[in-house]
């Protein structure tokens, strides 16, 4: 019969308490199906910026096949470091996918001017602060891998966390502004409606929030270490991050962002007959001030 054992003899135990082998069985096959799911969406899209949730999804079913098979090893180092790293970074990777669909979505609706960092570098600096704290958190889980720095490690696990947060806080504050001033300055916005553009946003929002939400519950239980009631109740770890990170994979499925397509800006003739870009403002320019022209409704490709 399966008990707790201590790490090579010594006093300190890996495990404070026995994980589920029926629970780690069932979200392996869970995120096995998800994952296959995105595989399919993703040959059938070729959508390659969206490759990152397939790995990640890979990651969780080897997390959780790890973990079933730590319930007669808790005294193994390989087992607890295979399944702790790779249930803890696969929202690193989902996050690199999510950064880049506000970049897409951006260009899709010709909305360049209203973002405050241009779509280019948008991407380039969202998914840098992604890779340093998948790196941050990496690093801390090889130290614990060591044996006997499990401390030191979760400390630096902490740090990687804290950064993914603070970049999914900007990243929202982002998102949220570039739609508040597209949707109130952009004459045509309503015509980029049938895109469902809109959808998109709402999509990423959600999924940003259930990501922080982990990332959040993941620095508290990092930061309480052994004596924490985290570390200690196994259900928090599957209702706070198992359960989040398969909804995420779901919504993402469900809200595939193959609509995002780059169209030609539309044109429109104004009461004198001349051709007005509606990719422009409302007067023009990109300031974000607008004035009242008279405009005809007839489209001129």
């Amino acid at each position: 019969m399966a008990e707790l054992k201590p790490y090579m003899g010594s006093t300190y135990y890996l495990w404070l308490y026995l994980p589920s082998i029926p629970a780690a069985v069932i979200f392996a096959i869970l995120f096995a199906i998800a994952t296959g799911a995105h595989c399919y969406r993703l040959f059938r899209t070729r959508l390659w910026f969206c490759l990152p949730f397939i790995v990640g999804g890979i990651m969780e079913v080897i997390g959780y096949c790890a973990r079933a098979a730590a319930h007669d090893q808790t005294d193994q180092l390989t087992p607890y470091i295979i399944q702790n790293m790779l249930i803890l970074l696969p929202p690193v990777l989902f996050a690199a996918s999510i950064y880049m669909v506000l970049g897409r979505i951006i260009l899709a609706v010709h909305g360049e001017s209203y973002s405050l960092i241009r779509p280019n570098i948008l991407t380039k600096v969202f998914v840098a602060g992604d890779v340093a704290s998948f790196c941050v958190q990496g690093g801390g889980g090889g130290i614990m891998a060591q044996g006997g720095n499990a401390s030191t490690g979760e400390k630096i696990i902490v740090g990687g966390l804290i950064i993914q947060i603070i970049m999914f806080g900007l990243f929202i504050i982002t998102a949220a502004l570039f739609q508040r001033r597209y949707q109130k300055y952009k004459v045509d916005a309503l015509v980029y409606d049938t895109m469902g553009w809109k959808a998109s946003m709402l999509m990423l929002y959600g999924v940003s929030a259930l990501i922080m939400i982990r990332s959040i519950f993941r620095v508290i239980e990092f930061a309480a270490g052994q004596d924490g009631y985290f570390l200690k109740n196994e259900w928090t770890v599957y209702v706070f991050d198992s359960v989040l990170m398969l909804i995420v994979m779901i919504v993402f499925f469900w809200f595939w962002p193959d609509n995002l397509k780059q169209t030609q800006d539309v044109q429109w003739t104004s009461a004198n007959g001349t051709e007005i870009n509606l990719g422009e403002n409302r007067n023009g320019s990109s300031d974000g001030r607008f004035g009242t022209p008279n405009y005809s409704e007839s489209v001129s490709k």
